[in-house]
This record gives C-alpha cells, sequence and structure tokens, in this order.
C-alpha cells in the first residue's frame, strides 16, 4: 500500500538528486541543531549523582550501550522509518497526527465544519478509503470515535498535552543547550568549583537575551550560516570522538552489545533505573525531524540523519565512553562531561563552535514553537496572537513578539533558577518522553485508521516503543522534585489556556448557531430589507457559515439603513495544512438576487500563512464577481439546509481564470483597453474615490442580468466599504455550575480581551470600521 510521502504536489519536493542533496543540507542546520548539541550534557547529567564512575567500567560501558540502542530505535527506526511516512500532505507535528485522524475519523475540533470542505483536494484522505478490504477493527473503532464524544475529547486533550509539551521544550531547550555549551569555561578558567557558576550563569543568560532579541530578524537573514555551523559541529565531535576512541580504548565498541545493558541494570538497579533520565537526554531533538518535515521531504531528512548525523553522534559518545574509561580519577561530576574527553589544545575552538551550534539548535525550537502556535490557534485551541512572518519567500518563517518575550522570561527564570545541567536535564527530558510517547500513542491509531493495517501492527507497534518510551517516562517523572516539575508546570498552564479558549470559543459559536436570524425574516422585509439602503459595501464579520447572524438583525433593528451590497464574510480555518488559491473561498447568495446579500467563506489551512492581508480586500470582491457570473440563470431563495450545496468555489484573484478586477490610479490607455477581450466599464457621474473595472475573457458571454449586477457591485466598491465586527461580551447563564462560571467569566473574558482581532480586519481604516456590541449569554 503506498504511503503517503512527503513528495506528493510541492516542486521543491521532487525526485531530483541535487534538489534532495541540497534540502538534506538545509536540514542539518534547521532540524538537527538540537539533537547533535545533546553529547554537552549526556553523560554529565547521567553519571551526576544517580550512579558512580567505577574501576570496571561497567557503568559507562552500559550507558554507552544504552546510548547507542537508544538512538538507534526512536530517532532511526521509529521516526526515520515509520513515522515520517505518516505525513499530511507534507506536513508533520503532532498537530499534523491530530489533523490526520480527524479526516479519516470524519471528526472536527473546529464547530464551524462544512461539508464542502470534504471536497478540498488536500482533504480527500484515501481514494480507497471506504474500498473492500477496509471493514474489521479499523471500521469499528472509525465508527466508535465518531460517535462518542468522550473519546473525541480525549483525542484533543492527547494532542494538546504533546504540544504543551513541546512549548514546555521551547523554554528548556535552549536553556540546557546553551548552558551546557558555555560550562566548558570551568575548565578552561581558574576558579574554584563554587564560583564558576557566577561566570556560566551570566554567561549564557547573556547569550539567551540576545538569542531572543534576534528573532525578529526571521531564521532568513541568518540561516544560511545555520547548516555550516552544524556541519562544523558534526565534524568536530566525530574526530573528537574518533581521536579518543584510538588513544584510550580502541575496544569501546564492545560496549553495543546489549548485554553490557543487561550488566549495567543488574549492578546499579534502582539507581541505573533513576539515570535514564539522562540518557534519554541523548534523543532530544528527535521530533524535530517529523515537526519540521514541511520545510523539507522525507528522503532529505532521512539521509541527512543516517548518514550523517547518526554516525556522528555514535561516534561523539564512543570517544567519550573510551575517555572516560580510562580516567577514573574525576576531580568533580563537570569533568565527566563532554569538555573533559576534549584534547585541551583545541578546546578553546570546540567551545566557540559549540556555543554557536548551541544558539542554532535552540533557534529551531524557538521557531518550531512559533509554529505550533500558530497552528493551535488556526485550529481554535489557542487566543488570537500578532503573527509576524519575516520572509516573503520562504514557507512558515514567522515571528509571534507576545510568545517570544514570554519564552525569554521563562528561560531566563529556569536557567537562574536550576544553575545546574542535573536538574535542567531532568526537566528536558521529561518534556522530551512525553512528546514521544503522544506521538506513539497517535501513530497507532494512524496505522489501524489511514494506512489499514493490522490492529495487531498497531498493538506491536505501541507496545514495543511504548514499553521503552515508558521506562524512560518512569525514570524522568520520578524526578519531579529535582527540576521534572517545571515541564508539568509549565504544560498545565497552557493546557488550561488552550482548553479554556477552546470551550469559550465553542460554546460562542454555539450561542452565535442557537440565535441566528431565519431566512424567512430576511424574505419579509423584502428588496429593501425594510430600510434605506446606501450606497457601499457592508461587510459584517461572522464566525457562522449558515443562517443570518444576530449581529445584522441587532444592527438593522436599530439603524434605519445599511448598504446597498451587504456581505456576510467568515473567515474560517479547516483541519489540512494549505488550502490551494483556486479554492479559497466559497461565495453564495443569501436570499434572492435583487437583494443583494452574499456569504462568502474563506478557507486557510492551519499552516497557510495570510501574506495576502493587503489582497484580501481584492480577492474578496473578485470572488464574489466570478460566483455571479458563473451561476445559473434560474435561482431558487436558498435556506440554510441547503447552503453548502448552494455554494459556489472561487479562487483568489491571481489564480481566477474568469472575472478579473483592474483598479487603475488613471484612466486606462485606449491600446491596453484594445488588448482586454470584453470591458466591462463604469465611470460614475462624479469622479470617484477608487475606479474599478471587471476584464472578462470574450469566451466567457454574459447576460444583461449578470452585467447589470455586476456594475452595481461595482458602483458599491466605488463608493466604499464598511467593516462592521461585533465586540462580544461573553458570560456563562445564570445557574451554571460554578466551574463554568469561573472559566468563561473570567478565565474566556481576560482572554478573549487580551488576544487580536481578525488580521485582514488590520488593514480596514479605522474610520471604515464599525463594532458592534453583543452579549452572549451561555
Amino acid at each position: 500500500m503506498d504511503l503517503h510521502g512527503a513528495t506528493s504536489n510541492d516542486p521543491l519536493k521532487t525526485n531530483s538528486w541535487k534538489t534532495v542533496i541540497t534540502l538534506a543540507y538545509q536540514s542539518l542546520g534547521v532540524v538537527y541543531g538540537d539533537l547533535s548539541t545533546s553529547p554537552l550534557y549526556v553523560y554529565k547529567s547521567t553519571f551526576a549523582e544517580d550512579i558512580t564512575h567505577s574501576e570496571t567500567n561497567e557503568e559507562i560501558y552500559g550507558v554507552l550501550s544504552f546510548v547507542f540502542w537508544t538512538l538507534t530505535l526512536i530517532p532511526l527506526i521509529k521516526y526515520v522509518f515509520i513515522v515520517l511516512r505518516a505525513d499530511d500532505n507534507g506536513e508533520g507535528g503532532t498537530f499534523a497526527l491530530y489533523s490526520l485522524l480527524c479526516r479519516h475519523a470524519r471528526l472536527s475540533s473546529l464547530p464551524n465544519f462544512q461539508v464542502a470542505d470534504e471536497e478540498l483536494s488536500e482533504y480527500k484522505p484515501d481514494d480507497d478509503d471506504d474500498g473492500p478490504g477496509k471493514k474489521g477493527v479499523g471500521s469499528s473503532l472509525k465508527s466508535t470515535l465518531e460517535k462518542c464524544k468522550i473519546l473525541q475529547k480525549v483525542l484533543l486533550v492527547l494532542a494538546l498535552i504533546g504540544t504543551c509539551m513541546v512549548i514546555g521544550d521551547g523554554v528548556l531547550t535552549p536553556a540546557i543547550s546553551v548552558f551546557s555549551a558555555v560550562s566548558g569555561l570551568e575548565l578552561e578558567v581558574s576558579t574554584t568549583g563554587v564560583h564558576h557558576r557566577y561566570i556560566e550563569v551570566p554567561i549564557a543568560c547573556v547569550i539567551l537575551v540576545f538569542l531572543f532579541a534576534l528573532q525578529h530578524y526571521g531564521t532568513h537573514r541568518v540561516g544560511f550560516l545555520f547548516a555550516p555551523i552544524v556541519i562544523t559541529w558534526l565534524l568536530c565531535i566525530s574526530c573528537i570522538g574518533l581521536y579518543n576512541i584510538i588513544t584510550w580504548n580502541p575496544h569501546v565498541y564492545q560496549a553495543l552489545s546489549p548485554y553490557y545493558m543487561y550488566k549495567f541494570l543488574k549492578k546499579t538497579q534502582r539507581a541505573g533505573w533513576m539515570s535514564l533520565g539522562g540518557i534519554l537526554l541523548c534523543i532530544t531533538g528527535s521530533e524535530a525531524m517529523f515537526a519540521d518535515l514541511g520545510h523539507f521531504s522525507q528522503l532529505s531528512i532521512k539521509l541527512a540523519f543516517t548518514f550523517v548525523v547518526y554516525p556522528s553522534l555514535i561516534l561523539a559518545y564512543m570517544g567519550q565512553a573510551a575517555y572516560l574509561s580510562q580516567h577514573h580519577e574525576i576531580e568533580s561530576h563537570y569533568h565527566i562531561g563532554f569538555y573533559g574527553s576534549v584534547p585541551k589544545k583545541v578546546r578553546w575552538p570546540v567551545l566557540v563552535i559549540a556555543i554557536l551550534a548551541a544558539i542554532v539548535g535552540s533557534q529551531a525550537i524557538i521557531t518550531g514553537t512559533f509554529s505550533i502556535i500558530k497552528q493551535c490557534s488556526s485550529l481554535g485551541c489557542f487566543p488570537k496572537v500578532k503573527i509576524v512572518h519575516t520572509s516573503s519567500r520562504m514557507h512558515g518563517q514567522i515571528y509571534i513578539p507576545d510568545i517570544n518575550w514570554t519564552l525569554m522570561l521563562l528561560c531566563l527564570a529556569v536557567t537562574i533558577g536550576f544553575r545546574d545541567t542535573k536538574r535542567m536535564g531532568n526537566a528536558t527530558g521529561l518534556a522530551v518522553i512525553t512528546v514521544m510517547l503522544v506521538t506513539t500513542c497517535l501513530m497507532s491509531l494512524v496505522i489501524v485508521l489511514c494506512w489499514h493495517k493490522n490492529v495487531l501492527l498497531a498493538l506491536l507497534f505501541i507496545f514495543f516503543f511504548g514499553s521503552i518510551e515508558a521506562l524512560y517516562f518512569s525514570a524522568s517523572l520520578i524526578k519531579f522534585r529535582e527540576g521534572a516539575w517545571v515541564p508539568i508546570v509549565l504544560s498545565f498552564i497552557f493546557m488550561v489556556i488552550m482548553y479554556v479558549w477552546h470551550y469559550g470559543t465553542l460554546k460562542k459559536y454555539e450561542f452565535d448557531v442557537q440565535n441566528k436570524v431565519s431566512i424567512h425574516w430576511l424574505l419579509t422585509l423584502g428588496p429593501n430589507l425594510g430600510i434605506v439602503r446606501v450606497p457601499g459595501i457592508g461587510l459584517i464579520h461572522t464566525e457562522l457559515v449558515s443562517g443570518i447572524p444576530a449581529l445584522f438583525s441587532h444592527f438593522v433593528t436599530n439603524l434605519p439603513a445599511f448598504h446597498q451590497v451587504v456581505v456576510f464574510l467568515c473567515v474560517k480555518s479547516v483541519p489540512v495544512p494549505h488550502v490551494r488559491p483556486e479554492e479559497r473561498f466559497l461565495v453564495g447568495r443569501v436570499g434572492p438576487k435583487e437583494y443583494r446579500v452574499y456569504r462568502c467563506i474563506a478557507r486557510y489551512g492551519y499552516r497557510d500563512t495570510h501574506k495576502d492581508d493587503l489582497e484580501f480586500e481584492k480577492d474578496l470582491f473578485c470572488s464574489i464577481a466570478e460566483m455571479i457570473r458563473s451561476e445559473k440563470t434560474e435561482f431558487t431563495a436558498v435556506m440554510e439546509d441547503s447552503t453548502d450545496e448552494r455554494m459556489t468555489v472561487v479562487g483568489t484573484s491571481s489564480s481566477n481564470v474568469g472575472v478579473r478586477l483592474y483598479e487603475p490610479d488613471v484612466e486606462l490607455p485606449e491600446d491596453m483597453e484594445a488588448l482586454t477581450p470584453e470591458v466591462i466599464h463604469i465611470m460614475s457621474p462624479e469622479k470617484p474615490k477608487k475606479r474599478v473595472r471587471f476584464l472578462v475573457p470574450e469566451s466567457l458571454r454574459i447576460d444583461e442580468n449578470v452585467r447589470e449586477e455586476l456594475t452595481e457591485l461595482m458602483e458599491a466598491r466605488e463608493a466604499g466599504m464598511a467593516f462592521i465586527m461585533g465586540h462580544s461580551y461573553v458570560r456563562a447563564k445564570r445557574g451554571s455550575s460554578l466551574m463554568k462560571m469561573v472559566v468563561i467569566n473570567y478565565g474566556y473574558d481576560f482572554l478573549r480581551r487580551n488576544s487580536r482581532g481578525p488580521a485582514y480586519a488590520l488593514n480596514f481604516p479605522r474610520a471604515s470600521t464599525l463594532e458592534v456590541g453583543m452579549v452572549y449569554q451561555v
């Protein structure tokens, strides 16, 4: 069976070897910065307190054996050969898996989901989804998920837990990476074991502040340095590792046998089990291979890890073990770290390269945190925040100021509060292994629901990898008081924020649905809607995808006039990574033609970037014009129940082959008029503020009724556009439980007041924007 790869429809992800090698080179700087710096702190964290380094070398050999098999089984076998194949139209990460499962099981956490969304090119899961041979346990599991609301909530909570731990990792990884890199100063500066902290902590904090302060410039401005830095670092640790193996212990390769893991646990027992929390850090950053899949391709990430990163890390860990096997008299546990095995002659250059590599690794997790928060916000699980697109060419390069400074403060607090690698490692390890456990659980469902494999394979997958990860999870969780509480607290805070926002948004939408106005009310008003129709377009923002929002009835009941053209605009996210430009809009009528009331639904994927904010108004206007041109001559009043069937799919103005919009600042030259096949030209008696023309290909013939409606639409466009949106006050109903009152009246209300409005609304002049107050009793 074909397992959907990342090389589906993206021209950047072709099978060209030149393209693959280029992407593999770039991935070294973006994906593997965090994973490649793990040798800085793995041995140091493992031997911190739980176990000691004895003359027999059984401890160091056992740790090396655990590191080798952990790197082989989790990043190589699990991620490279299995998880990377579970992409969502080329995108990866926790939310990509959740989105994939939602589509295959016909689930959605978004309340404004429509049947028409299933017709999107990237939405269709499989051509043979319901074909013969797909019945059995998979079909039963699918129907159970669709019917059981509790299981749907469990699935959502599971995805949110993984997401929150990734955010926690965004706080902890920069702290431990930079602090571990800077800790090499302890061996070079002639200070006592107590005073070295007064050097390391301030320097680490300065580097962290500098790192977060640079985020607003965007990764693309310094990204060309990332891959060379990581490659230099990997080459450096490989050579040092090889040197140590040859110099100190050429027979260290024997420790790769799994027998040494057994000897290690047999000798150390409970202390050895507790030390697994430090060994776990060797796979920190493995999740980035899957999360950053959308920027590269499966093959490029596999090549980079299998042939460059994996052998370099193995050599580095073997070299450290070889050095430690011949150096049993350790002055302090700081000497057991990475820098102790580095020859003194090259220690300063290695220190500089390590700090640069730590910055690169931290940069990757920070930008990854920005991306996952944007995904959560798109799917209604996080408050709207300001998103700045730092690159017009590179997809996914975003910057979120509020999150950036929050991460910086939390990162500094962790660095100053802990001041040692052990507790930072305990915290980071728990965050990392929790994300991996969530991925394993979701992947077991993907194997059954999406890949249609035997349920025994899913059970084997979750039992084998879940057992390994559960062992590491227990070893990390037991360190709760020694630092592991940090990711739990951070995740709990973000979890509460996400769930409160999702719950409040859902209840608010349910109120909108219950209080929407019937179309019969609109029909009773007549073509003039019972009020004076003034020139211009009234653009009403609503979350509803059908029916007439109560906001509109509230407005026309209290004011005696409204615009000659009314547009109900809904900008929503759909559970796919991207929506093609030619499928961006769903446009339809509300009421008969003479009412001039339209509905426009703009659809965006959870990874789509709203780069066309300045063009949004033009695209919206063109989509309505194209719907008018392409619809059938006869028209029956559209009822709410049939709205989806009456909606027309229209692309953006750049992808539209029908009606084009032309808005010149000056007169259109005669030679240009001659080149256009057919021009519908409207010239107002008085010079308008904005001249509008439609260009229609001659092959697309239009009748007089369509021409008349387009003419009126152009006149309304020239008269100007007003943006009307609701200013909601959400309160819990009387008689609600105390918990609901606290969540809605205080939690959701606080988040709503401090979140941003729709991004496209910022482009409308304040003089043309009107907010209508609405009280929601949910």
